[in-house]
């Protein structure tokens, strides 16, 4: 009964309904809530922690950004349901939210596409290097295969492709990166394309903001050659996944390509089989398979691991 409660005092004001009709559409930060619903971002702030603090909503910082979205389905489905029955189809309060929703969307994509046209140069540069991406993400689908998957976690999830390229066949796919910037970009792509059901978290590699156990697949797609400690990274990654969970890692060969270092600030200057090998070892992961893929001046390596153990109960024992 109390908690019926909190949730009907905290759903008792027409500007809170707004935003959690809103956040069903997409996640949101404070100040796009404060530009759909026309309010400061003081007054909106204060309606997201009532929210909040009743469950109906949860609050995540992306730098100098707090994005908001819908709370767990136990506690929000029950309200959202009441007032798609309460809500007329025609509501014209709605009608005029989801238009200025619209523009917030279109301010995402020209901020992504103004970003990605001034650093263009420096992605082609490195694509040039390698067989085009086209056929590393063939081999990535082949990898991972077409069955469902109930939880995916890209790791390091950059502008967001990976949940573009597996999130269809995921129930629940979350993107995780370090930096804010990247976040904004890949939330712009990502609602470009109409995949707004992905939930994107600012986080470190080495400490990611799930539990033990809980994942179904994992990915860490050019990632690990920016990474000072890889193997603590993998451990970190196989952490997550379930029993019969699997890892699939897509990064370089070895190269002597020194200036990328400099250039790109890329740590480590690709990885051999048997390091791979290694550091699965270590953090109690199979290797599954190894794909090479030449053709380029840089080798794409492909390496897949499976969770060979319950980390719960090595860490309970």
């Amino acid at each position: 009964m109390a908690l019926a409660l909190d949730i009907l005092r905290a759903a008792s004001d027409a500007t809170r309904l707004r935003v959690l009709t809103l956040l069903r559409s997409m996640e949101l930060s404070v100040g796009e809530l404060a530009q759909v619903l026309d309010q400061s971002q003081p007054r909106v702030s204060r309606h997201v922690k009532i929210l909040c603090d009743a469950g109906l909503a949860v609050r995540r910082k992306e730098g100098s950004w707090v994005f908001v979205a819908l709370g767990t389905p136990a506690v929000v489905d029950p309200l959202l349901a009441a007032l798609d029955a309460w809500t007329p189809a025609d509501d014209a309060a709605t009608a005029d939210d989801r238009a200025r929703l619209a523009a917030v969307r279109a301010d995402r994509t020209a901020a992504a596409a103004s970003w990605f046209e001034a650093h263009a140069g420096e992605w082609d540069a490195i694509r040039s290097l390698h067989i085009a991406e086209e056929q590393v993400e063939a081999a990535m689908i082949a990898a991972l295969g077409s069955a469902p998957i109930a939880l995916l976690v890209d790791i390091g999830t950059g502008t967001g492709r990976m949940l573009e390229l597996f999130g269809p066949q995921a129930a629940q796919a979350i993107g995780i990166d370090r930096s804010s910037e990247m976040l904004r970009l890949a939330r712009a792509k990502l609602t470009e394309r109409g995949i707004d059901q992905a939930e994107l978290r600012q986080a470190d590699i080495y400490a990611l903001p799930l539990d033990t156990a809980v994942a179904d697949a994992a990915v860490l797609h050019h990632v690990l050659h920016f990474v000072q400690h890889p193997g603590a990274a993998i451990e970190e990654a196989a952490r997550v996944l379930q029993p019969g969970g699997r890892l699939l890692i897509c990064d370089f060969a070895p190269h002597e390509r020194e200036e990328l270092r400099q250039r790109d600030a890329h740590a480590r200057l690709g990885f051999s089989d048997e390091q791979m090998l290694g550091w699965f070892a270590s953090a109690g992961l199979a290797p599954v398979s190894t794909r090479t893929l030449g053709g380029g001046e840089l080798t794409v390596k492909l390496w897949m691991a499976r969770r060979t153990f319950d980390v719960r109960e090595v860490k309970a024992a």
